[in-house]
């Protein structure tokens, strides 16, 4: 049966997450064959979450495409024991390390339709060359064609993302926590992280600019739901552009908006131009601070030895006050004994 534009925007409005453990082994090291694979998780119409996965024994010839295998008998034994360890887990789609869509996928989703009636396919790019999201998740629908020919199949694109469970994050956090740089600070965590969601958004505009210049060069046919969509994405853009002014020598009311943010921006930089010199003014106080404890330590420790040098003089006088006091005794004393002998 024909699929409707409502069943295909559903397909493309579902909410694909996918866990980042579930797509460990999905590398064959050493070779350019690509590895296919089984999804498991939950999808209950409206959210498909991918939790888990497994990989399956898969050839397939290079020069022919039609030509490949797949054991689904090992399928089938495997979700069968995955069921034992979690119930809830439960064959959704599969997966292969693409990096792109191959001639032969949808024969294999039309395979996985055994297990589940709307098999998701979802594509890892195991060695990603630019910034983003490495995967990419379809479904296959039926494509009515404008002039009424026979139907086909064809993948339709939804949009996915990556989130970890709350175990997952607890374990990164704690792992985090040994392996973090001290020197590294939240500010440049913080650009680091907009750089790089830069990056995929110039990617996704390159990819747009590329589409709109084949269609504009016959290589593609025009597809009025995408440029619907495209262009409801500039109507939602502001507008940024200075007018020029009025004959009263006043902006339009156009400029309003880049003057808020001019505003917006001055004050978010005034905070950070304060913050940075109060944290100097700080650092010079305790710098001075330091100096002053430095000078009065020093200066108790010099008054300590000259104490301790007059001490000991005071005592070396007194020990030969002492000794000449009792040489005198002695004399008076002999002189004593002589005059009484006499």
């Amino acid at each position: 049966m024909p699929a409707t534009t409502a069943e295909t925007l559903s397909f493309v409005s579902r909410n694909v997450t996918v866990a980042p453990s579930s797509f460990f082994p999905s590398a064959a090291k050493g070779t350019r064959k690509r590895v296919v694979g089984v999804l498991l998780g939950q999808n209950d119409g409206k959210n498909v979450r991918v939790s888990n996965s497994f990989a399956v024994p898969f050839e397939e010839d290079n020069d022919d495409p039609s030509v490949w295998f797949l054991d689904h008998n090992y399928v089938e034994n495997m979700n069968d024991m995955f069921k034992k360890v979690n119930a809830r887990e439960k064959l959704i789609g599969w997966y292969h390390s693409g990096p792109k869509l191959r001639a032969s996928d949808l024969e294999i989703n039309e395979l996985f339709k055994r297990y589940t009636p709307n098999p998701l396919l979802v594509i890892i790019d195991v060695q990603p060359k630019e910034s983003g999201v490495p995967t990419d998740a379809y479904f296959a629908v039926e494509e009515i064609k404008d002039d009424g020919t026979t139907t086909s199949k064809t993948f339709v694109h939804t949009p996915s993302t990556i989130e970890a469970e709350e175990a997952e994050e607890i374990g990164v956090e704690h792992l985090l926590r040994d392996i973090r740089d001290v020197a590294i600070g939240t500010l440049s965590t913080r650009i680091t992280n907009q750089l790089q969601s830069l990056q995929g958004l110039h990617l996704r505009l390159r990819e747009i600019q590329t589409y709109l210049q084949k269609v504009q060069d016959g290589q593609l046919p025009v597809n009025h739901a995408v440029l619907g969509n495209l262009q409801d994405i500039f109507n939602l853009l502001p507008n940024l552009s200075t007018p020029k002014p009025t004959a009263d020598g006043k902006p339009g009311n156009a400029s309003e908006l880049s003057h808020a943010m001019s505003v917006k921006t001055n004050d978010q930089l005034l905070a950070i131009y304060l913050s940075s010199l109060i944290r100097a003014i700080t650092a010079f106080h305790d710098l001075i601070e330091n100096k002053i404890q430095n000078r009065q330590q020093q200066e108790e420790k010099e008054a300590k030895k000259e104490e301790a040098a007059a001490a000991a003089k005071e005592g070396d006088k007194d020990k030969k006050e002492g000794g000449v006091n009792g040489v005198n005794g002695e004399t008076t004393e002999k002189s004593g004994e002589k005059e009484k002998k006499k």
